[in-house]
């Protein structure tokens, strides 16, 4: 369960940093997204970053440390939103005067005083509020109270007692008792008493923010990923059944080979015939076109039959190519379930292009490796991973392990021109078992093979291999 950000901690938090804060100046603005901002303060030498989160679920403050800034993954975009570029107008490269926090409030307030276009002098307020959902990042003259622009403007169809956005006067927040049963954060939380508050407020919420960013990223790309699979199997259920449905192409073949054999007997502009069916021994009729002689009918059956032909062609060449497209989203799904953190996460939003790659073209994936008596494995967990295992690691006479019909991870054993014994093989089969999509207890068939007999086919999906000499054991 998270704790919320307290008026004590926040209090305490800017009596500790105050000599820094006041008297810095604010040389960098930036927005990562429009719930959280990085402020580049700099004083006395020293610059910091201050970190401004109003998302409802982890709203709260801190100066960044670099394993923090690393938790969070913060991505600067190359358009920054027009709130930010409104604060870089006004307040970049602007000295901090003064700053407080509002009593009994989980407000702070930043003060600049800055010289206008018109070069008169402007006293201006930097508003960060962490209330919940309530939470918000408010630019407001001191002089007149007016807003110059927030995070978030609230409506009266949202607030029917606080209107926040740009040409309204700034109010405070009805206030409230201190409430003394809150618990302090910083002093409820099991930190070494050497920490600072803004340590344990950098690495508690940093902490509680790369799991809530890994949540969200799980399910944008599940959400991305089981619509297509859902969509690619109802596809392949349509041309499943118009396939045995619709699959007339012997018939036509014996048709028109039936007819042609008995174009002796003149049955020329009949609606039907009777002939002798040679392959299943015994009498049938066929619907004839009456407007046509025996040998034109025939004629039509052959281009029914060839028509068929080429439609069952196409249509088992797209089956193959959506059984391919199934297999790959299946295993990107399975990557996605068992991605441990926001990195795991990288390669298959770059997989989706939903992000620019940011790995150079020769870079090595990072692949989970582990040793069975004496013998090198490696496990890929995504597809990325996959395809590196089977391109570049594996050499012809090592064994590549797999689920059958089941999404997994790729394992390789590396022999190094020695042959592993049953055992070994086994252990690996449970591995390729154990980092599957397959449930337990039930039994599972894992196939394995050299890697010589593994084939990448032209254009198929990032770690698509299709094999042959497989055994298969059960496990």
């Amino acid at each position: 369960m998270m704790l919320n950000i307290d008026f004590r901690t926040l209090n305490d938090f800017f009596i500790e940093n105050i000599d820094f804060i006041i008297g810095s100046r604010l040389q960098k603005i930036q927005q990562p997204t429009r719930r959280d901002f990085i402020f580049l303060l700099r004083n006395n030498g020293e610059s910091r970053k201050l970190y401004v989160n109003i998302n409802p679920q982890v709203y709260h403050l801190a100066f960044m440390s670099k394993a923090g800034e690393e938790r969070r993954s913060v991505s600067i975009p190359k358009h920054p939103p027009m709130f930010c570029m409104l604060l870089r107008k006004y307040l970049e490269g602007c000295r901090v005067d003064d700053a407080r926090v509002v009593e009994n409030e989980r407000i702070l307030e930043l003060f600049f005083e800055i010289t206008d276009e018109l070069s008169q002098k402007r006293s201006l307020c930097l508003c960060v509020e962490l209330m919940g959902k309530h939470s918000n990042v408010i630019l407001y003259d001191r002089e007149t109270s007016v807003i110059i622009g927030c995070a978030h403007n609230v409506g009266s169809e949202k607030s029917r007692y606080r209107e926040l956005q740009g040409g309204l006067k700034y109010t405070y927040p009805p206030l409230h008792p201190l409430n003394e049963d809150i618990p302090c954060l910083y002093k409820v939380l099991d930190y070494p008493k050497s920490c600072s508050i803004n340590e344990i407020l950098d690495d508690y919420y940093s902490k509680l923010q790369e799991d809530l960013n890994f949540r969200e990223a799980k399910a944008r790309l599940r959400a991305i990923v089981v619509p297509k699979l859902r969509k690619i199997n109802g596809s392949i259920s349509k041309i499943t059944v118009l396939l045995n449905k619709r699959d007339n192409t012997e018939k036509y073949k014996l048709y028109g080979e039936l007819l042609t054999a008995n174009i002796y007997r003149k049955c020329d502009y009949q609606k039907q015939v009777e002939v002798f069916d040679y392959v299943n021994n015994k009498n049938i009729i066929i619907d004839l076109d009456e407007t046509k002689s025996l040998k034109e009918n025939a004629q039509r059956y052959f281009k029914l039959y060839n028509k068929s032909k080429v439609t069952k062609e196409k249509s088992e060449k797209l089956l193959s190519d959506l059984n391919m497209e199934l297999e790959y989203f299946e295993n990107l799904l399975y990557s996605i379930e068992c991605s441990e953190n926001i990195r795991n996460l990288a390669d298959i939003k770059q997989e989706l292009k939903l992000e620019e790659k940011s790995y150079k073209k020769n870079e090595k994936p990072e692949i989970y490796k582990t040793v069975i008596d004496g013998f090198d494995v490696y496990i890929g967990r995504n597809n990325r991973q996959n395809d590196y295992i089977v391109s570049k690691l594996a050499r012809d006479e090592d064994y590549w392990f797999h689920t059958r019909l089941c999404a997994g991870s790729h394992v390789l054993l590396r022999v190094n021109g020695v042959e592993p014994d049953e055992g070994v093989l086994f252990e690996c089969c449970k591995l390729a078992r154990e980092n599957s999509s397959a449930k337990q207890p039930s039994k599972v068939g894992v196939i394995y093979t050299k890697a010589k007999y593994l084939r990448k086919p032209p254009a198929s999906p990032l770690g698509y291999v299709t094999y042959k000499n497989e055994k298969e054991i059960l496990v």
